[in-house]
Order: C-alpha cells, then sequence, then structure tokens
C-alpha cells in the first residue's frame, strides 16, 4: 500500500505538530502497557483514549484497570487489531495515528513516512475525486504525492505534493458528499487483477514467517518453483521488515503463514481498514482458507479483514494465514505447501469483469 522511492520533501521549516511520530508514551514504564501498569504511560493513553470516544475510569487514571484494558480492546477491534488489550508498539501508533484529522498538520513526503487518519482522509478525497494513491491505508507513500500532484495540477495549485492549506481548500470544494464516492483505487486493483497472466509461471510470490514455521515456508517455495513461479522466502520476525522486503522485490503477491498454539483453527486475514477493502487480498484469503480446510483436519476460524502491518504496508495483494495445531501442522507441510499452490492457481484464473 505505501510508496518506498525518493518523492519531494517538505522545507525543513514545515514542521507537524508534536506527537506525529512518537513510537512510546511520553514517559513512565514504557511499552507494553497492561493490566496493572501505571504512571504517566498510562495517563498519556487513556486521555487519547477519551478523546476517540472510549471511556476510561476518571477515578483511576494513570493505573491500567479492567475499564482501560477493555476499552484498548474495543479500540483493536475498530481498527483491526489483534484484540488482547495489551497496548504494545502496534496498538499505541494506532492511537496516535487515530487523533490526527485532516487540516491538522501539513502532509509530506518523508522518511519515515507520516502515518494517521488524516492521511486515511485524504487518500479517501483523492480516490473519489479519480486520483490514485494505491490504496487508503494512512501511509503517505510515493502513490500518495503523485495522486495529490496530479490534482495539484488539475486545480491550478503548485505541484509539489505537499498537503498545506491552499490544496486542501481545493479538495473541501470539489469533494463528493460522504458516502456518495467510488473509489479509483478500489477499480485499478480489480483492473490490475483482471490484466494477470492466468499461470503461475514468473508470478513472484513472497512467502513469510515470523517465527517458528521455516520449514513451512520452505516446502511452499519449493512447491510454488515446481509450477514455474519465483518464490521468495521471507524470515524476520517484525511484519514491517517483512513488508519492506517484499515491496523492494515487487512480488506479486505476499502469504504470511502463522503457526498458533492456542487453537485448531485455519483462518486467514487480508487488508481492510479506514473505509477500505483490498478485494484481490479478500479472494485470495478465502481460496486459501477453504484449500487448507479441504487438506488438513483443522475447524474453519473464517476470513477477517485487518490492519495488520504486512497488511497494510505492502503494495501487493497480501494475506497472512494462521494456522492452529502446530505439531499437527508440521507434520503436513507438504499438504499446507499444495493447498497453497492450488488456491493461488484458482485466485489468478478468476474473471473479475464477472465477480
Amino acid at each position: 500500500m505505501s510508496r518506498m522511492s525518493t518523492a519531494p520533501q517538505a522545507p525543513s521549516s514545515s514542521r507537524a505538530p508534536d506527537g506525529e511520530s512518537a513510537a512510546q508514551p511520553t514517559s513512565g514504564h514504557g511499552l507494553p502497557l497492561a493490566l496493572g501498569s501505571s504512571g504517566e504511560s498510562v495517563t498519556d493513553l487513556q486521555l487519547r483514549l477519551q478523546r476517540l470516544g472510549f471511556a476510561v475510569n476518571d477515578e483511576t487514571v494513570g493505573t491500567f484497570d479492567p475499564r482501560t484494558e477493555q476499552s484498548v480492546r474495543r479500540f483493536q477491534r475498530q481498527r483491526g487489531l489483534r484484540s488482547d488489550g495489551i497496548c504494545g508498539r502496534q496498538t499505541w501508533s494506532a492511537v496516535v495515528e487515530a487523533g490526527f484529522r485532516l487540516g491538522d498538520r501539513i502532509l509530506y513526503r518523508r522518511w519515515p513516512m507520516l502515518h494517521g487518519d488524516d492521511v486515511a482522509e485524504l487518500q479517501r478525497r483523492l480516490s473519489a475525486l479519480g486520483f490514485d494513491p494505491g490504496g487508503v491505508d494512512g501511509i503517505y507513500g510515493d502513490g500518495t504525492v503523485q495522486a495529490l500532484g496530479e490534482f495539484q495540477r488539475n486545480v491550478g495549485v503548485g505541484s509539489d505534493g505537499i498537503c498545506g492549506p491552499r490544496t486542501l481548500t481545493e479538495l473541501e470544494r470539489l469533494s463528493p458528499r460522504a458516502g456518495g464516492e467510488d473509489l479509483v483505487s478500489q477499480i485499478r486493483e480489480r483492473l490490475d487483477a483482471a490484466s494477470r497472466a492466468a499461470t503461475l509461471i514468473g508470478k513472484r510470490i513472497a512467502v513469510g514467517e515470523g517465527g517458528g514455521f521455516s520449514a513451512g515456508v520452505g516446502a511452499v517455495c519449493r512447491a510454488l518453483a515446481a509450477m514455474g513461479a519465483e518464490p521468495i522466502g521471507l524470515h524476520h520476525p517484525e511484519e514491517s521488515e517483512q513488508a519492506v522486503e517484499a515491496n523492494a522485490a515487487r512480488v506479486d503477491c505476499y502469504v504470511g503463514l502463522r503457526l498458533e498454539p492456542d487453537h485448531a483453527l485455519v483462518r486467514t486475514m487480508h487488508y481492510k481498514g479506514y473505509r477500505y477493502e483490498s478485494e484481490t487480498s479478500r479472494r485470495l484469503a478465502e481460496l486459501l482458507r477453504h484449500a487448507i480446510l479441504c487438506r488438513l483436519s483443522l475447524d474453519d476460524g473464517g476470513s477477517a479483514g485487518m490492519a495488520l502491518p504486512i497488511l497494510r504496508e505492502t503494495q501487493m495483494p497480501a494475506v497472512v494465514v494462521e494456522l492452529g495445531a502446530p505439531s499437527t501442522v508440521a507434520m503436513h507441510t507438504t499438504d499446507v505447501a499444495a493447498a497453497v499452490v492450488a488456491a493461488l492457481e484458482q485466485w489468478l484464473r478468476l474473471d473479475w469483469e464477472s465477480i
């Protein structure tokens, strides 16, 4: 979804509000914050949650109590994160991002890239007007810069890819009414899918794991190579690092494999966030789930749209497959590999013009 290459930068005098790039709470215990934590970091979290409409107990401000945990879980569910009630790095970043509204700060291309709800709103407005930012992911990457530059040229303001007051005025003037927009990003995604050759031959497929399932990734890569694909195995505990590698390799799609010891389910996840959903990823997620259920004795955990970093930060269709009963799955890696290959073949053969 995000774009990684060099793009115009804002002048050094442009400065976003404090907290824009905060990766940690301002003070106190630091992360993670969980039931029983206390201090200024918890107060900071609670105040941010309260501003976002999530209730906290005024009598226990500064203490991570059950009500705070409940609010964190609700926030996580709303944002498409894993709902564990613990405020780790991903949840904290999401809380910070959720506090920005379009117009709060100047938006420009920098490294690390700006993240936030204001960026997502800008992307939605551009996409609704026919300027494709490459997806609504809340990340101010090159696709967003290019789309904004095209918009600026069309309305006669300086085409610098920087979203300031004058550009916002034009966006407000031209934006369609809420709920009435069709997003060009979703149309472009379907057109890209329809234009792909319906074969695995020559397709670059990233297969990733965050630790503990390298054998499964290896089996899938061998099966893909046997079908003429060009598999790339990714082994890194950080999802964002895997996203960087997949983007740099310009793969056609990403399939993540995760072992989950707490259940005996197979469930899949695709990108969904900011009222935007990757339809091509959703279709692949459904096909992968069904293919694995046909080959392994696991229960059906369904498919869900989420905003996990690996799904949000990749620039291609991406799916995470979560497999329960690890000891059973470990003995059937060839079956997992066969299921992934079968699902990918079905996905590539889909008729997007009739779906």
